[in-house]
């Protein structure tokens, strides 16, 4: 059932209302989650014919997007803001993560190199042999000599094509799903249930963090810590001897009955444990303190039950209180009230003394009570609430329960307690260990400044002598916003760089802070900002994030349907493990790069130089695929499954635009590329005298397998074989065999491809064009192959910032790129040519639309002339209207035209009185909304 254009007055009740349309609360979350863009663009530009004719739209292009709602400190300008235009909502498409992008154009950079050196390698063969054999030996070409000219050609081709294939990365995509895949897997035992499978890889590379408080920083266990009763600043809950019995009668019965019968404080599940709280947490702790002074609550609901409840004035973000209202024996009334001190204290007339009394309460009595009680509670980190009381006598009749003003005054103080969120004792170390990892974390909660200051200081977030600022949801919102109300990007990076903690904001101000740091170009590179939230309306800022952080345990089904991964500890740590692991996948694939580019490097040089100069390439095509299998799937398989170290969040993040490949990776592939080739290049041509065999090069077209081939192909996998253990380090450490027993699948395929490599030379015979080697040739093959570990700490030794002349490669989308994105972002399918295509579209159906509201202005004036003469049929309805393929309504017709300017869509008719051509008012249109209702 819904209800339109009726103003429901807060209360208790019996019937669910539900708002609809695009301005209610939900469907501003929805909008902004971008779950029914047509809908919202259908009604937005319904909305635009029903504006005052003087009014005018603006736009800013075609990729508008919907300014976000005021905090709830601004709401009473919530009327003025209704007068104004409904923009259109653009849901941007989600762009790729930052490995991708790099791994993209490295791949494309490599597979081209890989397809010059192939042809290159093909022509220089062809060449050769042309040269060689009807040039230098002047041998012509006969018919019968045709198939061994064709099989060298095809020869020729094989080794090209094995060239490009071993050139070409094709293990990239496989290490990068199996690093994931891995880590996803690994990430369940830390609490992270992954939904999106890149979130991980992007978690690595998060420079910010908005976290909520309640739950996610502190335990979300409420707990009574401080009391003012009775004139008594108590640091400690008090002894039900130290309070007046009637000040202790009446503050049970308020805390009592003046809180949701659903909230409970229940046994706990195992011996030993703390009490169950269930439901609200503030209340909890208020029932927490009834059964600290030895009462119980629960006889007291029992005698007074909810249908007893003569009124109740329900919590809200504007009232912050609860009011509920019982009726006395003698006709008269009393109304107990909690909420946040600031608001029930300004309410309060008296207080309950020492002796129980009550005594006047003076507004310079409430600043001293302020000054004294509540901030310094405030400053420890607690939130304070206020308990009153009220009685109406029966003289004075049944008050106007309506006149909430009247009714919320005059109250008289109980008590004003600090109840305690306590901070989650492995939060500061997990917030140092971020801060040292270069990650901001900022705090965003609905808590007041002083507490929510307390708590950053006790977390970590802000330190004594940082240059931070701490702001209110209204401070914030009157910096970053223009005369007009709206978010400007230029107000908002003055603000966000140094701010910490945002205190009394709504879900909207967290949309607009997320949204401004990810779309800020402050920095060298764009902020990778990651979210916490719980509520439906932290759905738009989940999704919104570039990572978003849903509770398992206290999130709703719109925040975990909206984030990428859900805490199902609800915990600020596992956040950290989620970077720890982001970080490791980015080093996972770094490493495999070092060592599949090494082997690229050297086996494509061999392949053609030893092509070029002996026709033939030393390492056969079987044997070149076999390598291939070697450096592509048994080492993404090895080298994408390290586990991840505390020494990741000992640097800073890489950032969007940070090289995959750094220099000190580049000197790794060519230092190792030089050990390999030197060793190749002397095996293949003096490997026959070291080890006192037959040459193998220049062998007849079909020969059978050669000693020394198969000794330079088994040096080769042997050379690999190590250089992988080397490439498990990447940041120039000298210990590569650090942590090596706590990855066993690496230790496993390691040895599995030991064991491969021996099968294959002792029994792979001319398949695989090998023949069996001595134990002697084996482990010299061997003592060659370790050389490369010695190698590898020579290199190591090389400072890196004397190299100069090596360059990075990989590097991540620049400035200028993300810039040009932007510009084209929304348009994704839409060439030029279509562009102009849907330019004329806009003029054909703008000159149409003028003409068909020429003849509706023609026929409503036709029908009022008419009228008592002829009875014209009535289009006034929608459904009647719709029959007439002649007349389409023009909310239907502007749903059709492609938008492109704004002064184009202001020139549409009925978008404003300067239009021309026929712009109307909508009350003159026959198909308007009243009267199509």
């Amino acid at each position: 059932m819904y209800f339109l254009f009726i103003l429901f007055i807060v209360g208790s009740g019996r019937m669910v209302v539900s708002a609809v349309g695009l301005n209610s609360q939900t469907g501003i979350i929805f909008t902004l989650l971008g779950a029914s863009e047509n809908d919202e663009e259908k009604k937005v530009k319904k909305s635009k014919t029903q504006d005052k004719a003087s009014q005018k739209t603006h736009h800013d292009g075609i990729a508008l997007e919907i300014q976000p709602l005021k905090s709830e400190d601004a709401a009473e300008s919530e009327e003025k803001e209704e007068a104004k235009p409904v923009k259109k909502v653009n849901v941007t498409k989600k762009e790729k993560s930052v490995l991708q992008g790099k791994l993209t154009r490295l791949a494309v950079q490599i597979g081209k190199a890989g397809l010059i050196m192939s042809a290159v390698t093909v022509i220089i063969l062809i060449l050769y042999f042309v040269i060689d054999t009807f040039g230098v030996q002047g041998r012509s070409w006969t018919s019968e000599c045709t198939p061994v000219y064709i099989q060298y050609f095809v020869k020729f081709f094989i080794i090209g094509v094995t060239v490009l294939v071993v050139a070409v990365p094709e293990g990239l995509p496989l290490a990068v799903t199996i690093s994931l895949a891995y880590s996803v897997k690994k990430m369940m035992k830390d609490n992270n249930l992954v939904r999106h499978l890149d979130a991980c890889e992007t978690m690595g590379n998060a420079t910010a963090i908005c976290s909520d408080k309640t739950g996610t920083l502190t335990m979300n266990r409420m707990t009574v810590v401080q009391a003012y009763i009775g004139d008594t600043h108590y640091k400690t809950v008090p002894e039900p001897e130290a309070i007046k019995p009637e000040t202790l009668e009446i503050m049970v019965n308020s805390i009592s009955i003046n809180s949701a019968y659903t909230t409970k404080i229940l046994p706990p599940e195992k011996e030993g444990g703390l009490p169950r709280q269930v439901g609200n947490k503030t209340e909890c702790a208020l029932l927490g303190l009834v059964l600290g002074v030895k009462r119980d609550y629960q006889p007291i609901r029992d005698e007074i039950p909810e249908e007893k409840l003569y009124k109740v004035y329900t919590f809200n973000s504007s009232r912050k209180s609860m009011s509920t209202v019982l009726k006395n024996a003698d006709g008269g009334f009393r109304m107990y009230s909690k909420g946040a001190s600031e608001i029930v204290l300004r309410k309060c007339s008296r207080i309950l003394d020492d002796q129980g009394q009550p005594r006047v309460f003076k507004p310079k009595d409430r600043d001293e009570m302020v000054r004294k009680v509540i901030e310094p509670m405030a400053c420890d980190g607690l939130r304070t609430i206020c308990v009153a009381y009220r009685d109406f006598p029966a003289e004075a009749g049944e008050p106007d329960w309506d006149s909430e003003n009247d009714i919320l005054s005059d109250l008289t103080c109980i008590a004003v307690v600090g109840i305690e969120d306590p901070v989650r004792p492995e939060v500061p170390e997990a917030i140092t260990k971020c801060q040292r990892a270069g990650i901001t974390v900022r705090m965003v909660t609905g808590d007041n400044i002083n507490t929510a200051r307390a708590i950053a200081t006790k977390c970590g977030i802000i330190q004594p002598g940082e240059d931070f600022i701490c702001l209110e949801g209204k401070e914030f919102n009157q910096q970053i916003r223009n005369d007009k109300g709206e978010v400007e990007q230029e107000r908002l990076d003055k603000v966000w760089p140094k701010l910490r903690v945002l205190a009394r904001s709504s879900p909207t101000d967290k949309h607009t802070l997320v949204k401004g740091i990810i779309d800020s170009t402050v920095g060298e590179t764009r902020q990778v900002v990651a979210v916490t939230g719980d509520g439906t309306n932290d759905g738009p800022a989940l999704k919104k994030a570039d990572v978003g952080f849903a509770m398992g345990i206290a999130g709703t089904d719109v925040a975990k349907e909206a984030s990428d991964i859900i805490l199902t500890d609800d915990n600020f740590t596992s956040i950290v493990k989620a970077v720890m692991w982001g970080r490791n996948v980015y080093d996972s694939i770094s490493k495999f790069l070092q060592f599949q580019l090494t082997v690229n490097v050297v086996a494509v040089i061999v392949a053609f130089t030893g092509a070029c100069i002996t026709q033939d390439s030393p390492l056969k095509a079987v044997q070149m695929l076999w390598v291939n299998l070697i450096m592509d799937t048994l080492a993404s398989l090895a080298l994408a499954t390290e586990p991840p170290t505390e020494s990741l969040l000992l640097r800073k993040p890489y950032g969007r635009n940070k090289p995959l490949i750094s220099r000190t990776m580049m000197k790794n592939i060519l230092g190792h590329a030089v050990y390999q080739l030197i060793i190749i290049f002397t095996l293949l041509f003096a490997g026959e005298n070291f080890f006192d065999i037959d040459s193998g090069r220049n062998a007849p077209l079909h020969s059978p397998p050669s000693e020394h081939y198969t000794i330079v192909f088994n040096v080769f996998v042997m050379m690999q074989l190590f250089n992988e253990i080397n490439a498990r380090k990447i940041h120039g450490e000298r210990n590569v065999f650090e942590g090596i027993y706590r990855n066993p699948i690496f230790c496993s395929v390691v040895l599995g491809t030991f064991a491969l490599q021996i099968i294959i030379v002792q029994f792979g015979g001319k398949p695989f064009s090998c023949t069996a080697l001595t134990i002697d040739q084996w482990l010299w093959c061997v003592f060659i192959g370790v050389g490369e570990l010695l190698w590898g700490q020579l290199i190591s030794a090389i400072p890196t910032h004397h190299l100069k002349f090596l360059k990075e490669a990989g590097h991540g989308t620049t400035k200028e790129e993300i810039h040009e994105e932007e510009l084209t972002e929304g348009a994704d399918e839409i060439d030029h040519a279509e562009m102009e295509l849907r330019r004329g579209q806009i003029l054909w159906f703008r000159g149409l639309n003028r003409i068909q509201t020429q003849i509706k202005v023609v026929n409503a004036f036709r029908s009022s002339l008419y009228e008592g003469l002829e009875s014209p049929e009535s289009r006034s309805s929608i459904h009647n209207f719709m029959v007439h393929p002649e007349f389409v309504p023009l909310s239907e017709e502007e749903a059709r035209i492609p938008e492109e300017t704004g002064d184009e869509i202001d020139s549409l008719p009925g978008a404003s009185s300067g239009a021309g051509g026929g712009g109307v008012p909508p009350s003159a249109l026959p198909h308007s909304r009243e009267s199509s209702i």
